[in-house]
């Protein structure tokens, strides 16, 4: 193999250098959206592991702005596509054309759709109909799409940040569960205190623009994401997520016992990729644990499907995440129960 098709190894200097631009990034984004560090901080390791992000909260929490705010801190190509119920599939995808030559002679040009974006916002997703929202399957997880049996390349990168309302309202469809598993998170938008109320009060006007200057280039994130697969991923921590992702299944731990389908394979490639993420970040070229547990609800809770005596009372994917982080123990080792709720 030659020198010219070596990539250029991970190391400290060059961690703390692409550290510094993604400080910066999460910095810009923490101006747009105003107490909510911890999801913007999640949102930018899902760029760094190129994965999907589904954003679920009420209308009026930010959602739209956050993703309108990192299009502009990367200038990233960005589209936006509002889901309603009679949004048909070629209206995201495209579709070809009639045109006339100069010379008279008819053909179909296939026209781009939405989708041809580096940054698609779908907006209110769960409002159209399953049809149109299988429309996105193949290119979440293919980088394409096809159109009368031709497949059309993406750009790259290719993000979906998706937004949907709570399935309790009117006129809402549920997302089909392969969906579901093709985002890398999904992360539910609270509101803010009365401190986070003032401070919106006082730095947006209502229907302006929020000001983001550019902090980062497409070339820095793609050095950014091709640095995130480098990262290295200690034997333990591999079993920690492989522990972690079987438990989530009916039979494989206590957590589980109101589960019907858990995380599939898919899942722990996604924590994986979302750890090494997090440990570049925060300036590291290896994972822990710390980054797994971190990251395990955000990536494993939408995964999960629940029975419905579970549903009935009240017990969600994410409560079952978070009794797994206290069940599983990192370096495997059983921790009796009696010690689990001591202090030291």
């Amino acid at each position: 193999m030659s020198s010219a098709s070596t990539p250029t190894p991970i190391t400290e200097a060059r961690v703390q250098a692409i550290q510094t631009k993604l400080k910066a990034l999460t910095g810009a984004l923490n101006q747009v959206l105003f107490g909510q560090e911890k999801t913007v901080e999640l949102v930018v390791v899902a760029l760094l592991a190129r994965g999907h992000v589904l954003l679920e909260g009420l209308p009026g929490l930010g959602k739209t702005e956050l993703v309108k705010g990192l299009s502009k801190a990367i200038q990233l190509k960005q589209n936006r596509v509002q889901f309603t119920p009679d949004l048909l599939p070629g209206d995201i995808t495209g579709n070809p054309v009639l045109q006339e030559s100069p010379t008279g002679e008819r053909t179909f040009v296939f026209q781009k759709g939405p989708l041809f974006a580096e940054l698609l916002l779908a907006d209110e997703i769960n409002r159209a109909s399953p049809k149109t929202q299988s429309a996105l399957l193949e290119a979440m997880q293919e980088r394409s799409v096809s159109v009368f049996g031709t497949s059309h390349a993406l750009p790259d990168p290719f993000f979906v940040f998706a937004t949907q309302n709570p399935i309790e309202l009117e006129g809402t469809y549920p997302l089909p569960e392969a969906q579901i598993d093709r985002f890398l998170f999904k992360l539910q938008m609270e509101r803010g205190d009365r401190s986070v109320i003032e401070k919106i009060v006082q730095h947006r006007d209502l229907g302006g623009e929020v000001s983001v200057s550019q902090v980062m280039t497409r070339e820095d994130l793609l050095e950014a994401s091709s640095m995130t697969r480098e990262v290295f991923l200690p034997p333990e921590v591999v079993s920690y997520i492989a522990r972690l992702v079987e438990a989530t299944h009916a039979g494989m731990s206590q957590a589980a016992s109101g589960v019907r389908f858990g995380c599939s394979p898919r899942a722990a490639i996604s924590l994986a990729a979302s750890a090494r993420a997090r440990a570049l970040l925060n300036g590291r070229v290896y994972a822990n644990f710390e980054d797994v547990q971190a990251l395990a609800s955000a990536a494993l809770q939408h995964r999960i499907v629940m029975d419905y005596q579970a549903k009935v009372e009240g017990i969600s994917g994410e409560s079952v995440v978070k009794m797994l982080l206290e069940e599983i123990s990192p370096d495997g080792v059983e921790v009796p129960g009696s010690l689990k709720s001591a202090k030291l």
